[in-house]
């Protein structure tokens, strides 16, 4: 029996859209989701993104949760050096008060990941792209440039409060599962309780971009984890593998869970398929050149564009590792991805700029994986 298949959508503008266009997409999106049979579908946290509208994960799941009926939903991920643990704990609690055991507080380090960033990239100059039993594990992108932009460090002063230190990953987990447990004490006699939040039936998950802190601590406290192989493909490999050797069973899990995400495009056949992806590169270089993801472009825009050899180095490596084509022809890739990371569930990505064939690529993924 295949891994189960699960939903990463980014509530994504395209151009000649809007807001509520893009989020009426991902309302219908979640609703064919669940006709397919996908398993989870989460939503991201970004800020500051001309092209992406899922700002809020837990205000936009409230409103996925009254258009569907089982699908389990989720945070892909709550960004934790945004918030305390008591907001969070309180948004996904009212989920579950009105929608009991449905969701997933899949949780990412966001801000405190950025000195860990910065470390990795340093490695970099010694890593080489190579082809590991079928999957390509391209060079690294460095983020070094953009996280010390003035644009990124205007973005930070806005999503906290001056002089905020966000909180460690181990403690915010910490006051997370004290307060989800409740009443959460400070061992002077004193306690307060979450509400609604306390006793909220949630599973929570890590997620994570390399073999860093979120992958060892998910295995160290016996939490599911998902790596990110849209995102960043050349530390895929070692994020799943610190996370299985640093695995510990845990009350609620007794071997390791890993989730491992994919950019996908399928259409009933390769050619229309490359053609329906071809705005992709031109989407990721606005990621990649520091200004965050633009409305998703028309593939006539895509064309009209005139790339330089920077330009093409900048995004080659995310479109090498999108996965185009039939339904044969990604089912094949992706389980070479399950094969080789090991992965217990896949974590799928699409976009384009038609709606109705982002509904189709799912759709025609989903039949094929089910045989």
């Amino acid at each position: 029996m295949p891994v189960p298949l699960s939903i990463l959508d980014l509530a994504p503008l395209v151009s000649g859209g809007d807001v509520g266009d893009a989020l009426r997409r991902t309302l219908d999106l979640a609703r064919s989701a669940e006709h397919f049979g996908y398993h989870r579908y989460w939503v991201a946290e970004h800020h500051f993104t001309p092209g992406v509208a899922s700002a809020q994960p837990a205000l936009l799941l409230g409103q996925l949760a009254a258009v569907t009926e089982r699908i389990r939903l989720g945070s892909g991920a709550v960004q934790t050096g945004h918030q305390t643990a008591l907001s969070i704990v309180e948004q996904f609690g009212l989920l579950d008060a009105l929608y009991p055991g449905r969701f997933d507080l899949g949780l990412g380090r966001s801000g405190q990941a950025k000195k860990e960033a910065l470390r990795v990239s340093a490695s970099f100059v010694e890593t080489r792209e190579e082809v590991v039993d079928g999957l390509l594990i391209p060079k690294p992108f460095s983020w070094a440039p953009i996280f010390a932009s003035d644009r990124t460090a205007l973005a930070s002063s806005l999503l906290s409060q001056p002089g905020a230190e966000p909180l460690g990953l181990t403690e915010i987990l910490d006051q997370i599962d004290g307060l989800l447990a409740g009443p959460y004490p400070d061992g002077k006699g004193n306690e307060v309780t979450a509400v609604p939040g306390a006793g909220a039936d949630l599973e929570v998950w890590l997620l994570g971009s390399s073999g860093g802190e979120s992958a060892r601590t998910a295995g160290a406290r016996g939490l599911p984890f998902a790596a990110n192989y849209h995102v960043a493909p050349a530390k895929v490999l070692e994020a799943a593998a610190a996370y299985q050797a640093s695995f510990v069973p845990s009350a609620t899990r007794d071997k390791p869970h890993l989730m491992v995400s994919a950019d996908v495009v399928v259409a009933e056949d390769d050619e229309t398929a490359r053609r329906l992806a071809a705005p992709y590169a031109l989407w990721v270089r606005s990621i990649r050149t520091g200004l965050g993801a633009v409305p998703y472009p028309s593939e006539e825009e895509a064309a009209a564009f005139t790339w330089t050899d920077h330009d093409r180095d900048l995004v080659a490596d995310r479109v090498a590792t999108q996965f185009v084509g039939s339904p044969a022809t990604v089912a094949a890739q992706l389980e070479t991805l399950r094969r080789v990371t090991g992965a217990d569930e896949l974590l799928i990505t699409t976009i384009t700029h038609r709606h109705a064939d982002r509904v189709r690529s799912f759709e025609l993924l989903a039949k094929e994986w089910a045989g």
